[in-house]
């Protein structure tokens, strides 16, 4: 046993941290579950890679052997919602971390409760709004068990609880509220529709003034025919 002062890591690092194909995973998997830091993702790689480690040491082993130690493991993984009763050492294999991350008391408050963020829900666990039963935990990765899962509820001393009967209340809004903006709508699109129709009434008032210009050069035509006929007729006199 080491000193308590320095306990040994839970986590480890992966062998390429600085791969972007790897980084740009590690970035959507911490956004899609509102991890603080890349440490919590190691946690769970981390955790994975035991559990599938000692689902190959069972396989290794005799039946006999392996029938007594295998539903214990199956009874604890059952037990967190990880695998099913009937579910087998393969099942245990083709758990992705994505599962465990799933399990986490964030996730868990974030599709009960209906937060728009995975971080909401983490400030809402972190400030102590969430309770299990009749205690308050405050630790975003616990993991939650199927039995806790149901007694997952809100402080009834926190004003969450007021705020998210407000978003409920709006999101629930009947469809006929949203009708006058349908309206205002139709009433914008009115006015376009009735544009030809003016623009039609305007022809006819540039008609006459078409037909009103060639009156006025067969006006004008005369006196340039009479200031050419006295031009002419000057050289005579």
């Amino acid at each position: 046993m080491g000193d308590p002062k320095y306990p040994r890591r839970v986590w480890r690092k992966p062998k390429r941290p600085l791969n972007y194909e790897l980084k740009m995973e590690e970035l959507k998997t911490l956004g899609t579950f509102g991890l603080k830091t890349k440490r919590e993702l190691w946690k769970a790689h981390t955790e994975l890679s035991r559990l599938r480690k000692q689902a190959r040491s069972l396989l290794a082993l005799r039946q006999e052997v392996r029938q007594e130690k295998e539903p214990i493991l199956m009874k604890s993984l059952s037990k967190i919602g990880l695998v099913e009763e009937t579910s087998t050492l393969d099942d245990v294999l083709n758990l992705q971390v994505t599962d465990l991350l799933s399990r986490r008391l964030q996730t868990v408050v974030l599709k009960k409760f209906g937060f728009k963020t995975p971080y909401q829900a983490r400030q809402a666990v972190v400030h102590g709004h969430v309770m299990i039963g009749d205690r308050i935990v405050n630790i975003p990765s616990y993991t939650v068990s199927i039995e806790e899962e149901n007694n997952i509820q809100i402080s009834p001393d926190s004003s969450l609880d007021k705020l998210l009967s407000k978003t409920e209340s709006v999101s629930a809004e009947p469809e006929a509220a949203q009708q006058p903006f349908e309206t205002e709508a139709e009433a914008a699109v009115k006015p376009q529709s009735e544009k030809p129709a003016e623009t039609e009434a305007e022809a006819p008032t540039e008609e006459p003034e078409s037909a009103e210009k060639p009156a006025e050069t067969e006006a004008e035509a005369p006196t340039e025919e009479k200031v050419e006929k006295s031009s002419t007729e000057q050289p005579e006199e």
